[in-house]
């Protein structure tokens, strides 16, 4: 036993100085290539063992012909061990060298082509993060170029819509003040009509400029649905008279929300507006709340005509109208926009789809716990 004790102490001395040996060189080139470090980790682990056995071999007091038979075996094993161990290296060097590869084109063409070939699950799986990360950016970079292209198109449509009413407001300014207008009361009128106007597009741009910004501030409340949808349907009443538009309401679940009160007043607003100027005279705008697993959805259908498929991706986007028109009723194309980052501030969803002869809006508000 003594002996089977000393001879394990011997083994370990012979391969722990092997081990120390091999750390420091593993520090020492540890900013060197992979192939390196792998061809250091098996000398250690073949010199260990050689170490070991030579220490004992000496300890035994073996011929010296039996001595040089385990020298040569352990060295042929030492030799197999380094050449494997580059090997290896290598190919792991080579599919990380193609992943640099990738991943330089990734941050210079803005697209990650995964390298062909196999590689180790580590590296697959760094290919794999690397793929999934080069689709969110490329998802991202587009929406970023749809947002630049709205913002492009919003600026020179609100120039426009500008534009009209002060050349308008100008002329008829100078028509009093040269005392050529006529009805200078109808001319007044008109003037109001047209301020009323422009202070509404600014005051859309402002609340739109807080929704981008993340500066939209909300005072939330406790909420009855039949609230929300009869003072909606109460302010937009004088509208659908003066185009003949029938405004109904319709099923209307008794769900509370906890919701800014003024904020979703804008936001139904918005929707039955568009939907009263869209719908033909003797035609029917209904509003309805219904509970849903999501919470409360609040819904308004008009008879617009529906909206061509390829548009309903759009209709939420800053500056969409649906027409080219640039004159009433057409609008400034940011109460939509508004719409969607009221209802999003509010933990919400905001959908459109068509329905038989018209489209339908819904906007889904999480309910009010407890």
């Amino acid at each position: 036993m003594a002996d089977i004790l000393l001879i394990a102490f011997l083994a370990f001395l012979g391969a722990a100085a092997a081990g120390l040996l091999g750390a420091l060189a593993l520090r020492l080139l540890r900013h060197r290539p992979l192939v390196v470090s792998l061809t250091v980790v098996a000398a250690v682990a073949v010199t260990a063992m050689l170490a070991g056995t030579l220490t004992v071999a000496w300890a035994m007091f073996l011929s010296p012909h039996d001595l040089t038979v385990v020298t040569t075996v352990v060295a042929m094993a030492a030799a197999v061990s380094l050449a494997t161990a580059m090997l290896l290296g290598r190919w792991v060097a080579a599919r990380s060298r193609d992943l640099t590869l990738a991943a330089r084109s990734f941050g210079e063409g803005g697209r990650f082509a995964a390298p062909e070939g196999q590689a180790t699950a580590e590296l697959a799986a760094l290919t794999r993060e690397l793929a999934a990360t080069s689709a969110k950016l490329e998802g991202s970079r587009e929406r970023e170029r749809a947002l630049e292209r709205s913002r492009r198109e919003l600026v020179a449509w609100i120039s426009h819509d500008l534009r009209t009413p002060l050349t308008g407001l100008r002329a008829m300014s100078e028509a009093l003040e040269d005392g050529m207008a006529a009805d200078s009361g109808r001319y007044l009128r008109q003037m109001r009509r047209e301020v009323e106007r422009m202070n509404d597009m600014v005051g859309d741009l402002f609340e739109l400029s807080r929704i981008h910004a993340g500066s939209l501030t909300l005072a939330p409340a406790r909420v009855s649905s039949h609230d929300l949808v009869g003072d909606a349907l109460a302010g937009a009443h004088p509208l659908a008279r003066e185009h003949g538009v029938r405004l109904v309401g319709e099923r209307v679940d008794a769900v509370p929300v906890e919701v800014d009160s003024k904020e979703m007043s804008r936001v139904l607003g918005n929707l039955l507006i568009n939907a009263i100027r869209r719908t033909p005279a003797d035609g029917t705008v209904s509003m309805a709340a219904q509970r849903s697993p999501d919470g409360l959805v609040l819904s308004v259908t008009d008879g617009c005509g529906g909206i061509p498929e390829d548009e309903l991706t759009r209709v939420f986007d800053t500056g969409w109208r649906g027409s080219p028109a640039r004159t009433p009723p057409a609008g400034a194309g940011l109460g939509l926009a508004i719409v969607r980052g009221i209802v999003e501030a509010h933990s919400g969803r905001a959908d459109v789809r068509n329905v038989a002869g018209g489209c339908c809006f819904e906007v889904t508000l999480p309910a009010a716990p407890g």
